[in-house]
Parts: C-alpha cells; sequence; structure tokens
C-alpha cells in the first residue's frame, strides 16, 4: 500500500527567497504562490487589501447611504450636507463638499475619502489624491438609476457588496410601491432660499426628479438647474402646490410669513394651502429615503 505525506507547507527544493522571485517569472500561478510560500512570505501578504477604516464621506446622500449599510462606525467626518442620520450630524465637518478644504481633510487621517461625483473643486480632489490619499467617486446624476449605483459602488469600496445587493433591492421595492400610489397630477415648483432671493428648481436637477417620480409637473421644467424668481414670476408660473426645503423655511420666518408672502400668496398653492416643507436632504438628495419623499409629495397632493 501506497503511503502519502501531507504537509502544511510545500514540499520545496530551495528555501532561498530569491529562488522563488525566480521562480515566478516562469512558473503557474499556482506554483509561484507555493515558491512564494516556500521563501517564508506569510500567507497574509497574499491577502486582499484591507477595508477602509477611516473614512471622510462626502455628500449628503453618500454619507447615509454608508450608514444605511451599517458602516456608519467608519465614517471619521462628513460635510455640511450630511444632515441624516442624527449621527452623521455629530461627526466632525470638512466644510461643504463642493468646497472641500485639503488641509482639513488631510488633518482627519483617512484612509479613504469617500466623494459624490458632485464634490469638489476638482484641484482638491487632485490634490488629495497626489499626496496618496484614496479618493473614491461615485455616481450622484438626478435620478434614482444613479442613486441604484451609488449604493452598489460605495457597498463595493467598503468591501460589503451583498449589502449593497440587498439595500438596492429594497430600495426598489419601496420606491416602485410609492410611485404606485394615486394621487392627483399637480402642477408644482421647488423652492430654495440660499442668498436671500427664492430659487426654483428646474429640468436636470435632483428636485425636478423628484417632482417626476411623486406624478407632479414641475412650473418650472422649461427652465434648467435653479433660477431666480420673482415675486411676479411666482404668481405667472401658478404652482398648485409648492414644496420650500426645510432651511429655506426658517429662512423667511416660517409657514405663515410664507403663506403671506408677496407673489407666493397669490399663487393657487397659497390659496389651496399645498404648501409643504420638506427636510433639505430628503427634498435634494435622491437618496435612500426616496421612497419617503415620494409619499409625503402625494400625500401633499391629495
Amino acid at each position: 500500500m501506497r503511503r502519502f505525506l501531507f504537509t502544511s507547507r510545500p514540499v520545496c527544493r530551495s528555501d532561498s527567497p530569491g529562488a522563488a522571485r525566480a521562480a515566478g517569472a516562469s512558473l503557474p500561478r499556482r506554483s509561484f504562490l507555493a515558491a512564494l510560500l516556500c521563501a517564508g512570505m506569510p500567507v497574509a501578504a497574499l491577502a486582499a487589501p484591507a477595508a477602509p477604516r477611516r473614512v471622510v464621506s462626502l455628500g449628503g446622500s453618500v454619507t447615509e447611504i454608508v450608514y444605511d449599510l451599517g458602516q456608519g462606525g467608519r465614517l471619521v467626518a462628513d460635510d455640511l450636507s450630511s444632515l441624516y442620520p442624527e449621527a452623521a450630524t455629530r461627526l466632525p465637518r470638512v466644510g461643504y463638499y463642493r468646497a472641500v478644504p485639503v488641509e482639513g481633510v488631510l488633518a482627519l487621517r483617512p484612509d479613504l475619502v469617500l466623494a459624490s461625483e458632485n464634490a469638489g473643486p476638482p484641484q482638491a480632489l487632485a490634490r488629495l489624491e497626489s499626496l496618496g490619499l484614496a479618493v473614491r467617486r461615485v455616481s450622484d446624476a438626478p435620478s434614482v438609476d444613479s442613486l441604484y449605483r451609488r449604493v452598489a459602488q460605495i457597498a463595493e469600496v467598503l468591501g460589503v457588496p451583498r449589502a449593497g445587493e440587498t439595500l438596492v433591492a429594497r430600495l426598489r421595492a419601496q420606491i416602485d410601491a410609492a410611485r404606485a400610489l394615486q394621487a392627483p397630477r399637480r402642477r408644482a415648483l421647488l423652492l430654495v432660499n440660499r442668498s436671500g432671493q427664492f430659487q426654483a428648481a428646474g429640468r436636470d436637477t435632483a428636485a425636478n426628479a423628484l417632482l417626476q417620480l411623486a406624478g407632479l409637473d414641475n412650473a418650472l421644467a422649461q427652465q434648467r438647474g435653479y433660477k431666480p424668481v420673482s415675486a411676479e414670476g411666482l404668481a405667472a408660473l401658478a404652482p398648485e402646490m409648492i414644496v420650500i426645503t426645510t432651511a429655506s423655511l426658517r429662512a423667511v420666518g416660517g409657514m405663515a410669513a410664507l403663506r403671506a408672502r408677496p407673489g407666493v400668496a397669490d399663487t393657487p398653492a397659497a390659496r389651496a394651502g399645498r404648501i409643504v416643507a420638506m427636510d433639505d436632504l430628503l427634498a435634494l438628495g435622491l437618496g435612500p429615503r426616496l421612497a419617503l419623499a415620494i409619499r409625503d409629495l402625494k400625500q401633499a397632493a391629495q
């Protein structure tokens, strides 16, 4: 009967590291790995790189997705647009994701910067990369498909692809269910107040995408991006429903002040009481709570 000898280490012709390196040029991959083991190289050296542990997130929905994937413990900082969940607001802030401070990010010693594709300025992110910091940009276009890609990309970078697949499947089901709800089709306008004057969201914006997903017609769809709108302009647009971010509502003194404001008071929306305030990230982020935003708007349209 033949006897076979099993060992925990491959049988080696030479234990010389130099011999192992030389063998790599001609051996198949399996034989080359055996040669490396013969040379005394630890198995850990052959493993995949460790997942990032100190992450700075740039972009509100990027941060929210990290938490939804159960990876919030890896975050060491985020930016001012990261308004949800509450834990995100307690992290150190590195400013606004469209005006990233290089020194502020470096001071946190991250091993990864996870950034919306809209983060910038480009030269700041390029500078971080030139200093050896890993910067990963993720999809952030104004569409629901971009949301699904964003989740998958973030999950992949963090080393939890299956959690990403699960989250995408859940979001698809929730969003499909919200869109299926019946509600009147209203002419709507989404307002923000960032500089003392109202701006309304036109096409090619996350706000426009949200209105469409909720079955609403954007009163400013003929315009692209955000446009200043005067009192006369508001009255002329005649929206049947007005959506305003909570920060903008605070800036104008609350709901009563908004309803009485010239231009707003003359709209069908004000007369019918169809003015709804929505969390800034919920209204503008097209993030994981998108189904909730759609449901809220459909309810307000009744």
